[in-house]
């Protein structure tokens, strides 16, 4: 289910009281002008623009519990499919944890739509954990959670999602860049280990290459105050662009990786009173419109966890 920006907006009848009382001092044909236009306001023909630049706005971030916000935002460009709505769930780690599911570490490896990924175990939240190999289930990259490694393979890529510290006074989750931290030493710090392609490099910048072919997107990020954020954009856009755009929203982006693309890429959300499905759909080369409502399965996720007070 998507949600549009204006669903932040409250209804205030208070607001409206104090309005029409104001209206007293204007001239009959200026009262004339604005009651209309809140009378197509109210039935929707009207709507009032939104600025998603101004960090100060109010409306772009929804809070949906403590330590968890959901931010709709415009991106700065159109897409040539879809709304062009940039979706970001961002978490704070001193009330939710992260946790890595791969289908590889069950008895009968099965894959599932991150909805179901998350209901079966009981997330909050769930988003794609990283691109698979052909066999379905083997991320392409590094992958370990506790004792089960999905995939042992360091490729060349660039980040590493980092959590589940093995000692004190460390990091909660960081995202390693390994061209200018020492992950051989940092990855003895942590139990569970992503590893997937830049996007955002340790000096805040965009390092993915300018290219023709676009896509749906689904990514990780951190923010300077080491909150995580799950990143979703139906809408295709070239990955470089992409990034820029994500620089320049309100979210105080500090790092970031790709996990999926395409019609593989989601973001789920379920508190219990709130429920939002998010799904990919275009591909360059493959599925070349904004037609999916399929929920693919996938083998791996990352989700949060409510810590316990």
């Amino acid at each position: 289910m998507q949600i549009l920006p204006w669903d932040f907006e409250q209804k205030d009848m208070g607001k409206a009281q104090k309005t029409f009382k104001i209206l007293r001092f204007f001239s009959p044909e200026a009262q004339k002008c604005v009651i209309g236009l809140l009378l197509l306001s109210a039935i929707g023909i009207y709507q009032p623009e939104i600025s998603y630049a101004d960090s100060a706005n109010p409306t772009v971030w929804k809070n949906l519990e403590p330590g968890l916000d959901l931010g709709i935002f415009k991106a700065p460009k159109k897409s040539a499919f879809g709304d062009s709505m940039i979706r970001v769930l961002r978490a704070d780690t001193r009330l939710f944890s992260l946790k890595l599911l791969n289908s590889s570490a069950l008895k009968s490896p099965k894959r599932h739509s991150v909805k179901k990924w998350a209901n079966q175990n009981s997330l909050v939240a769930a988003i794609n954990a990283s691109m698979y190999q052909r066999n379905q289930v083997t991320s392409v990259s590094y992958m370990k959670t506790g004792k089960h490694v999905n995939s042992t393979w360091v490729s060349k890529d660039k980040t590493v999602l980092a959590f589940d510290p093995t000692e004190k006074d460390t990091p909660t989750v960081r995202i390693i860049d390994r061209e200018c931290e020492d992950f051989s030493t940092l990855r003895k710090q942590y139990a569970t280990l992503v590893q997937s392609i830049r996007m955002v490099s340790c000096k805040g910048e965009n390092v993915w290459a300018p290219q023709d072919k676009m896509w749906s997107t689904a990514a990780i990020g951190t923010d300077h105050h080491g909150r995580v954020l799950f990143i979703h954009v139906r809408s295709p856009y070239p990955t470089h662009e992409l990034i820029n755009m994500l620089l320049q929203l309100p979210i105080d982006l500090k790092r970031a990786m790709y996990v999926e693309g395409g019609a593989d890429a989601q973001l789920y959300i379920n508190t219990g009173k709130v429920e939002h499905e998010f799904i990919g759909s275009y591909s360059t080369g493959s599925r070349e419109h904004d037609e999916n409502t399929f929920s693919r399965p996938v083998p791996n996720v990352l989700g949060l966890v409510r810590l316990k007070k």
